[in-house]
């Protein structure tokens, strides 16, 4: 997910998706799982991915919401099922992570980590852990230990299957490596709420997680021979419901609207904002830990040159796993 604006700003015209979507393959007998896609690049995702023939698992939190994005990809007659998944609760995750095992005997082809919040206060989930990093990160790493399998099983099928994670320009703002306060039970107590940078810095590095999350794993699967591909996006400045989200979690201060409406001026539209993400879903000649996204804030998604941090990638993942006791990675 990317930094985002509400609705009333001027909805920019979409300029490069229409282009990448040509040049993408059929997907046809291919099983999609995508977090996060009741609306936004999530959605926009899903509707790609049916469009070009992929059965497409909408792992959403039971909502009105959710239903609505459902029924959106139903009635254009496109092969959807909602799998309830709360990011907020690793036995929720892990009960999603059954479902999908239940109704994927063939393998899931891709998993695209996309779901995200941003920018809210400093409160815990049930499991004790920052809201933002459990659900944008550790939840999502839970998500891929959990279904390793049936990634494995589709690529020994057919050649290929992806994790495909969601980072965001953000990840550099405020600058700074990742710290494994973030990733310990700490929510709540991550620098509050008084300090109106400390919910952005708590954001950064959840997003920055995405990234080196990606380049861990990916080690991993060269080093053991996988044929799962990890690859990682970010959308640029892109104009979605994100704010909205923020805004009802708890208001937004004047910097934050600052830092959202001065970087939302100049934002494109949720369909370039999701080019990274198809892209890494459904090109042909994507390769394990590349990194894609626009060069500047907004523009054509490219690759983009490594941002390796070896000791923030080790720390990550020992600290991740010890949260969240996966188990099943390559």
């Amino acid at each position: 997910m990317g930094l985002t604006a509400s609705k009333p700003l001027t909805t920019p015209s979409t300029v490069h998706y229409s282009a990448l979507v040509a040049s993408l393959p059929r997907l046809d007998g291919k099983t999609i799982a995508i977090t996060g896609c009741t609306s936004g690049t999530g959605l926009v995702c899903a509707k790609t991915c049916a469009e070009l023939g992929a059965k497409v698992l909408m792992l959403n939190r039971p909502s009105e919401r959710a239903s609505a994005a459902l029924q959106i990809m139903q009635d254009a007659g496109f092969d959807a099922v909602h799998i309830p998944c709360d990011l907020q609760s690793f036995e929720g995750v892990r009960q999603a992570a059954k479902d999908l095992a239940c109704i994927s005997s063939n393998g899931i082809d891709v998993l695209c980590n996309n779901a995200g919040v941003m920018g809210i206060p400093d409160a815990a989930t049930k499991d004790g852990y920052c809201v933002q990093m459990q659900s944008n990160h550790l939840s999502h790493f839970l998500l891929t230990a959990e279904v390793w399998p049936l990634l494995e099983k589709a690529a020994t099928l057919r050649g290929d299957a992806r994790v495909v994670n969601h980072s965001s320009g953000a990840r550099k703002s405020p600058a700074g490596p990742l710290q494994a306060e973030y990733f310990a039970a700490n929510g709540g107590n991550l620098g509050g709420d008084w300090w109106p940078l400390a919910k952005w810095r708590r954001y950064q590095q959840s997003k920055l997680a995405n990234l080196l999350f990606t380049y861990a794993l990916s080690d991993r699967c060269a080093q053991h021979g996988s044929k799962v591909k990890v690859l990682c996006a970010h959308p640029g400045a892109t104009l979605t419901n994100l704010q909205v989200k923020t805004a009802q979690s708890g208001g937004t201060s004047l910097l934050d609207y600052y830092i959202l409406n001065s970087t939302m001026k100049k934002a494109h539209s949720e369909e370039d904002g999701t080019q990274g993400i198809a892209l890494c879903c459904a090109a042909a000649d994507v390769e394990n830990g590349q990194f894609y996204g626009p060069e500047n804030s907004t523009g054509l998604a490219v690759l983009l040159p490594a941002e390796r941090d070896v000791d923030g990638e080790k720390m990550l993942w020992e600290q991740s796993v010890k949260a969240t006791g996966a188990k099943y990675f390559v």
